[in-house]
């Protein structure tokens, strides 16, 4: 498929509406009356340390999308007892939960495929390595260090251990 059947519309700016244009042929560069559209930021959940209930595959499902987002790593235990404990680093939807699979990063290694059916918990155990890590944070540590009359102040992130 292509073109309009597959969502190009020729007459749609780069996937979005047409813009008015600015009476040249051109749409605008600047926003009228210099106003900016600011999006304002969002707060991630914590989830380290939470332990969520798994009842049903919808449960299983929402938990697996939350663990996909989630910065550290998770233990998912299975049905049978056994545990692996790494960072959820890929997750392929299927139709049906046995044809569905959350691929993990282990110590070791190894990158162990585990089907959804096989999931009865999965707990957010691992630090979450990127909490407080938001640019805002930083530019507020930077500021504070300036303040306190520190020179060598750098701009290169500092380490997430």
């Amino acid at each position: 498929m292509s073109g309009r059947e597959h969502g190009h519309d020729p007459l749609m700016a780069h996937g979005g509406p047409v813009v008015a244009e600015d009476g040249r042929g051109r749409p605008p560069l600047q926003p009228k009356n210099d106003e900016l559209e600011v999006v304002p930021g969002f707060e991630r959940e914590n989830l380290q340390g939470w332990i969520p209930q798994i009842a049903n595959e919808a449960d299983v499902r929402a938990v697996i999308e939350k663990a996909f987002d989630y910065r550290g790593d998770v233990t998912v235990t299975r049905r049978d007892g056994s545990q692996v404990t790494g960072y959820l680093f890929d997750r392929r939807i299927g139709k049906a939960m046995g044809e569905s699979v959350v691929r993990l990063m282990v110590a070791s290694g190894e990158r162990p495929a585990i089907a959804y059916s096989e999931i009865a918990g999965i707990a957010f155990s691992g630090r979450d390595t990127a909490a407080g890590k938001s640019y805002e944070a930083w530019v507020k540590k930077y500021w504070e260090k300036r303040e306190k009359g520190e020179t060598n102040i750098s701009i290169e992130p500092e380490t997430l251990e």
